[in-house]
């Protein structure tokens, strides 16, 4: 089954925090444990509560971040957050999962948890691909909303967020998600990017016209660095 990771925000920050902690709250993946505004709070909530990741401020007065770092190097994995460039050798040193600089973009926050939920998922160190339920969990305007994979016909990325069009005659669900994102919750088997801004279910693939799939009313271009494969998949020779 798909992990959901808890995590802790730690920032002395109050608009760093509720940015980050905003950001744990959109993504599917991720459960927001709980806040703390500096690195003797987050000891103390580190102890009664399970964490996993950890979004973690380098600067903060007294007892710092990457003391804190320190001290939770066999336990959850961190992400260090700071406003500074000059402490990502130091955040390495300390095995940091990654290093974000503020301030911190949706796409660059997303780079990070994809690469925690890499590191906690089963022994090949990728990302499971779909639930066991053949369904995948989104959040959609504050709704956790279970699509069917076998519902889907395709995905279309739109800029911050992408568009989810299923064919149980319901209207589209947008999500901010990355496209990488949700390309890599799919079955590998059952779905191709084929495009740099669309995902198509290939069982759903009925008609391909020249460079474009032809499902309803839209045309999905193919790019040509994976029509090749794309028509090999398909059983199809070149047209």
């Amino acid at each position: 089954m798909n992990r959901t990771l808890n995590c802790l925000v730690v920032d002395d920050e109050p608009l760093a925090v509720r940015l980050i902690a905003s950001y744990v709250e959109r993504t599917p993946f991720l459960s927001l444990a709980g806040k703390a505004s500096s690195g003797a709070e987050a000891l103390s909530l580190l102890a009664e509560e399970p964490v996993d990741l950890v979004f973690l401020d380098i600067h903060m007065p007294g007892f710092s971040g990457m003391d804190l770092a320190r001290q939770i190097q066999n336990g959850p994995r961190v992400v260090f957050t700071t406003a500074y460039s000059d402490h990502a050798v130091d955040g390495f040193a300390v095995n940091a999962l990654d290093y974000l600089l503020k301030p911190v973009s949706y796409e660059e926050f997303m780079r990070a948890a994809s690469r925690a939920l890499a590191y906690y998922s089963p022994k090949d160190g990728v990302a499971e691909s779909v639930p066991m339920s053949g369904f995948i969990t989104v959040k959609s305007e504050y709704r956790l909303i279970r699509i069917p994979v076998k519902d889907i016909d395709y995905i279309e990325g739109l800029k911050d967020y992408v568009k989810i069009v299923t064919s149980d005659g319901q209207k589209p669900i947008l999500t901010l998600m990355s496209m990488k994102s949700l390309e890599e919750m799919l079955p590998e088997a059952e779905f191709m990017r084929v495009h740099r801004s669309f995902i198509v279910n290939m069982d759903k693939v009925r008609i391909v016209e020249r460079n474009c799939i032809i499902m309803g009313q839209q045309l999905i271009p193919v790019a040509e660095s994976v029509r090749k494969r794309f028509l090999t998949a398909l059983g199809m020779s070149s047209l």
